[in-house]
């Protein structure tokens, strides 16, 4: 459980498990535009995500796309959930949704619209 709450902890981290959760898949180049981040930082947040068993990833074409797994935990599901409703709430995150929803040529976007 401590993994759990670690992960969590970074802020980083937690933007992206965020917009994953809201927009339920994303790819890199989409967290990356949204939080205004690098490739390689956007990517080893979320080889840290996934490899304590919070997303998972599936290859569509050319894109690698994230998405909360779903053999989580009851209890840890629900800790997402509300730390979602929270940070939705943070100057942040509205910041990561506006400039997620402003950005144009969005891969796979009929299946990202909130």
């Amino acid at each position: 459980m401590n993994d759990f709450f670690n992960v969590l902890s970074d802020e980083t981290r937690l933007r992206c498990l965020v917009l994953i959760y809201k927009y339920k898949e994303l790819c890199v180049c989409e967290l990356e535009y949204a939080l205004n981040l690098g490739q390689s930082k956007t990517s080893r947040h979320l080889s840290i995500l996934k490899l304590n068993g919070l997303i998972c990833k599936r290859r569509c074409g050319k894109w690698v796309l994230y998405s909360i797994h779903p053999n989580l935990t009851d209890f840890q599901a629900t800790i997402i959930k509300l730390v979602t409703i929270e940070a939705c709430k943070q100057t942040l995150c509205k910041q990561d949704l506006q400039r997620l929803t402003e950005m144009e040529n969005r891969p796979n976007t009929e299946q990202n619209n909130v």
